[in-house]
């Protein structure tokens, strides 16, 4: 009995998957400290989003921001990371992801590697992607 239950433990522990942290560095601090930031993980091969989190982007720090996905993802798996920061260049509306000339929005495709994943980008307002559907 003692035996199967130590064989049991190294499957549980496989199949939990492996953490996501994603975040934005300095960069991100002259144009977008202060305001809103929204991120999804979303699975590239179904489009179905898995998890969603929100902060606000520092205006000093590095990163400026940063979300935890603990688990989320799975050897082999396709993801993406969609985020768009509430910028409101130009009107738009508080709280509401507006078109990309007036919200800042992108997508990061990421493929997981069977360990847990840092990846942190830098703001590039010239790769920008429409995600607001994402956010509905």
């Amino acid at each position: 009995m003692l035996l199967g239950l130590l064989l049991a433990a190294p499957l549980a522990l496989a199949s939990e998957g492996y953490d996501l942290t994603f975040q934005g560095d300095a960069s991100f601090a002259g144009a977008h400290g202060g305001q809103a930031v929204q991120a999804a993980l979303v699975d590239a091969d179904s489009g179905e989003v898995l998890e969603t989190a929100s902060g606000t982007v520092s205006a000093g720090d590095d990163p400026t921001f940063s979300f935890d996905f603990p688990g989320a993802l799975s050897e082999g798996g396709r993801y993406e990371v969609h985020y768009w920061i509430d910028s409101n260049f130009g009107g738009g509306s508080e709280g509401s992801c507006d078109p990309m000339g007036t919200d800042h929005q992108w997508s990061v495709a990421l493929d997981a590697s069977g360990e847990a994943v840092t990846h942190v980008e830098s703001h590039d307002p010239g790769a920008q992607s429409e995600v607001c559907a994402t956010f509905e």
